[in-house]
């Protein structure tokens, strides 16, 4: 994950600029600090990063009324602020994580090689998976501001209905074991899947199959964040 500027003088910038900017190089390169007070679009970027190059195929629900849109101004870079050092931190405690800084979110991916494993056809929270589930809960627990959305996907292997309950079973057990064993409130998660509708990965290959048989968990600012933003923002 690229390093994060912590130069707060693009504050006065950001609010002279509009929406209209958000194609510009500057933006595509700028850290998520930078962009949240640029971009005020919705969430597509983020669907991207859980979907691959599918969005909008498919699946249980909508999952961009879970994730929001993007704050624009000084109150987006205040929150760009928290959620770089929540990213920071997830990724300093679960190395074998994939964690992303897309818009407002945070996306992390656990594939077979890397955070949360299953046994195959199997749902059920193995012993190697709890351990990285458990040091993501600490994170969530300190960052209570935030909301969660977690999402199944699988490779291709077998009938999509099968693959779609598989997808189902492994997402809500990830659900399940942060509201219950690990005693994180249940209103703050929401649980998405998609079966084998959404590859990352060549499913003609061994290795492309194990990166589409994996878990996101996306971690978006609450409103109760987004309003603390606005008002300290002076909005």
């Amino acid at each position: 994950m690229k390093n994060y500027i912590k130069n707060f003088g693009i504050i006065a910038l950001a609010l002279a600029l509009t929406v209209s900017f958000s194609s510009c190089e500057a933006t595509k390169n700028a850290n998520n600090k930078q962009k949240g007070a640029v971009i005020g679009a919705g969430a597509g970027a983020v669907l991207g990063a859980i979907l691959g190059n599918n969005v909008g195929k498919g699946g249980n629900g909508e999952v961009g009324a879970v994730l929001g849109g993007v704050v624009g101004g000084a109150a987006g870079v205040l929150i760009g602020n928290k959620m770089d050092k929540q990213a920071q931190q997830i990724e300093s405690e679960i190395p074998g994580a994939e964690v992303e800084r897309v818009d407002d979110g945070i996306v992390i991916t656990f594939d077979e090689n890397s955070g949360v494993y299953f046994d195959t056809a199997k749902y059920d929270i193995n012993a190697a998976s709890q351990l990285n589930l458990d040091k993501l809960s600490g994170v969530l627990r300190e960052y209570v501001d935030t909301n969660v959305l977690v999402v199944g996907h699988t490779d291709s292997v077998g009938s999509d209905e099968s693959n779609m309950l598989l997808s189902q079973r492994r997402a809500q057990s990830v659900t399940a074991y942060f509201t219950g064993p690990k005693a994180l409130s249940a209103g703050r998660f929401t649980t998405n899947w998609y079966g084998e509708q959404t590859p990352v990965g060549d499913n003609t290959t061994p290795e492309g199959r194990a990166e589409n048989r994996r878990v996101n968990i996306v971690i978006v600012p609450n409103e109760k964040m987004r309003e603390d933003a606005e008002r300290e923002a002076g909005n």
